[in-house]
């Protein structure tokens, strides 16, 4: 026989023995009716026209139900009327249905939270919604290495806390989908971490260009234009992808490729041999180590001359037009403006291992140690071969210096880089975050993951993370793979996730002491991700004109000139043009120059970039010339000399040229990858092997 919430209940702790309803207290009583090992149904009554009643029962609250001197604590999961029915201005029997997630027992220091139940619920226990001390103890972190990062939901006197040792040592993913906050919240999360963990590193990879502006006392921004990532550092799969990228049908010219770097890698360290006596012994014993994926410097130039000189030797062969096929590719991409940050000999000619090393990954720090990687700016087909290294690197680097330098790689979007398809995305870039994912731990690379989509998520990469923040979601492929996750607590919260505010997440794993509907401190206008894009939005309402030499500046390249206007000529004929067309048309009159007007200076005409001043232009005569040096007719444009002569210059510049320019100007001494003096055995060392 059910228990009605109107029949007299049994003294109780938590009641007065007055009934179902506490007015002092604002608190109304129900009784369990029903009960299993996971469930227990509670029967109330609802009176509309009690204010604190409206809302009593409703379903997300916690509830306890008493048993001798502990509370059974449960999760409200669905709300029904047991007649189907309702009526206006009365009382209202309802029966509450909760799932059984924990247990709260008094002890010396107070009281503790435990998720196993010593004792079930009784039939005619006494239910009522949690209290604040219970509801406390429920989510309370008594971690010593813990962080505020927001309130629970449902009480937010109650701090919501994680624990930053076990969210970097398990590896964390923040899921949601797009708007509700993913970017405001990891942001926040960082900036509690590096202040309480100030040896930690953090890369963030940034394929929207918006964290740039959420860490401007100590990120370090790194664009395309900023960015030195050496070719020579990629293996042979990584170099191969931004060659090839990613076409079927060239395995030939790959096995070629492999050859040909082998041998440029040993040839620069015979050359590193000759010039330094002292590295003979040592030479000779890592040129039998050297394979395509050694982390050893070798010039472009050199490859190319090894595949010229293979070209001569196989004249007529099968093999020649898979080389010249070969040499083709290499060269468009070396000459591309948009790769310079690989190809530049100025930049990463040499053996610059250790200030690449030392600017990514901030070592030393210098008071910034997040690095975001802005990769928006970076051609689209490269973006997965520089995740690929970047991550490896991250990993080698905790790994050849013992645990010493430990880092934290943040993946936006990560879903990109490791698809959940096995056949798409780049497969040594998945190999590198899941070798993260899977050992990083041990020796200080850690994995953060922040996703839209979790269901297109390698699942085997995202069962490693142990901490999870799920914010709204509203695909129920996406809430499967969240419901999967979820190995404690009350199972009805995963349905939450369709319907939860902005900036409102349920966190659950490692990190927190028991899962939580939570919603995340606010932080400031000026420090949200994209606030530069926002800014600049708002000026352009405001008024403000676009700038667009600087918007075309970055479609071309910071590399190329933004401003060429419909006269100038990036191949240098447009004097060539203008002085035939004055050769072949009559003069026009001239007016005399007033005497106090200044001469105008003769335009020169460079045939060649070493060519002199005032020579004459190839195909024509002293004639042309003087054409070409003629002042220019009224209300004519002449076209800027110096930016063709720059564009013209290089256009012509050979390879060889750039990298004898990149020669005469070696740069500085690299700078040491850490701080304290290594012996013999230094990270590069064990880096290389």
């Amino acid at each position: 026989m059910a228990v009605r919430a109107s029949e007299s209940a049994p003294q109780n702790p938590a009641g007065t023995g007055e009934g179902e309803l506490d007015p002092d207290r604002r608190r109304t009583r129900g009784h369990v009716i029903r009960c299993d090992a996971h469930h227990a149904v509670i029967a109330a009554e609802v009176d509309d026209r009690l204010e604190y009643m409206e809302n009593y029962w409703a379903v997300g609250q916690i509830v306890s139900i008493w048993v001798g001197e502990n509370r059974v604590i449960g999760q409200t999961a669905k709300v029904v009327s047991p007649d189907n029915g309702w009526v206006d201005g009365e009382r209202n029997h309802v029966a509450v249905h909760v799932e059984l997630i924990g247990e709260v027992a008094p002890t010396r220091d107070g009281t503790r939270f435990t998720t196993g139940i010593s004792g079930f619920p009784q039939l005619g226990c006494i239910a009522h919604r949690i209290r604040s001390s219970d509801l406390a103890a429920v989510f309370r972190n008594n971690s010593e290495t813990t962080i505020r990062i927001g309130h629970v939901t449902q009480d937010p006197s109650i701090e919501a806390k994680i624990d930053f040792e076990k969210l970097l040592s398990r590896h964390f993913a923040v899921v949601g989908s797009t708007g509700v906050g993913k970017s405001t919240s990891v942001t926040l999360m960082l900036r509690k971490i590096v202040e309480a963990r100030p040896d930690i590193r953090v890369l963030l990879l940034d394929p929207h260009n918006e964290f740039g502006s959420a860490f401007p006392r100590n990120g370090y921004v790194l664009n395309a234009s900023r960015l030195v990532l050496p070719f020579w550092l990629f293996t042979l799969e990584e170099i191969a992808e931004v060659i090839f990228r990613g076409q079927d049908g060239i395995e030939v010219e790959k096995e070629i490729l492999r050859d040909m770097v082998v041998t440029a890698r040993t040839q620069h360290m015979e050359e590193a041999r000759d010039t330094n006596m002292s590295l003979i012994r040592s030479a000779n014993t890592a040129k039998q180590r050297i394979n395509a994926d050694t982390p050893v410097p070798y010039r472009m130039l050199d490859l190319l001359k090894l595949i010229d000189d293979r070209i001569g030797r196989l004249d007529g062969k099968a093999e020649k037009p898979h080389l010249k096929s070969l040499k083709d590719r290499i060269e468009t991409i070396v000459n591309d403006a948009r790769f310079q940050f690989m190809f530049d000999p100025s930049k990463c000619g040499g053996d610059r291992i250790n200030e690449v090393i030392s600017e990514i990954f901030r070592i030393p720090q210098g008071g910034r140690p997040i690095c975001i990687l802005e990769m928006s700016g970076l051609p689209s087909e490269v973006v997965s071969s520089v995740v690929s290294v970047l991550c490896r690197l991250a990993f080698d680097l905790a790994l050849s210096s013992e645990g010493a330098v430990q880092t934290l790689v943040v993946a936006e979007e990560a879903h990109r880089y490791i698809p959940a398809d096995p056949k798409a995305g780049f497969w040594p870039t998945r190999m590198a975050i899941g070798r993260i994912a899977k050992e990083g731990r041990k020796y200080g690379a850690y994995l953060g993951i922040i996703t839209q989509r979790p269901s297109e998520l390698d699942q085997t990469i995202l069962s490693q993370c142990n901490s999870f923040f799920a914010m709204r979601l509203s695909n129920t492929k996406d809430q499967e793979i969240i419901a999967g996750a979820f190995n404690s607590g009350a199972q009805s919260t995963i349905a939450f996730l369709p319907s939860i505010s902005n900036r409102e997440c349920i966190a659950f794993g490692e990190a927190v002491y028991s899962p939580m509907r939570m919603t995340f401190e606010t932080v400031g206008a000026e420090d949200l991700p994209g606030a530069h894009i926002r800014e600049n939005q708002d000026a352009v309402r405001a008024g403000r004109e676009v700038n667009l030499n600087a918007v075309v500046t970055r479609m071309r390249g910071n590399h190329m000139p933004a401003n060429l206007t419909q006269t100038d000529d990036p191949y240098g004929q447009e004097p060539v043009r203008a002085a035939t067309a004055a050769m072949t048309s009559p003069a026009p009159a001239m007016a005399p120059a007033p005497a106090t007007a200044p001469q105008a200076a003769p335009a020169t005409f460079h045939a060649t970039p070493d060519a002199p001043p005032h020579s004459t232009p190839p195909g024509g005569n002293a004639g042309n010339a003087a054409m070409a040096d003629a002042p220019a007719a009224p209300g004519s444009k002449m076209p800027d000399r110096s930016k063709i002569d720059a564009l013209e210059a290089l256009a012509t510049k050979s390879i060889e040229q750039r990298y004898a320019e990149a020669a005469k100007n070696p740069p500085g001494a690299p700078k040491a990858p850490v701080a304290r003096k290594e012996d013999g055995n230094s990270l590069v060392k064990r880096l290389r092997g």
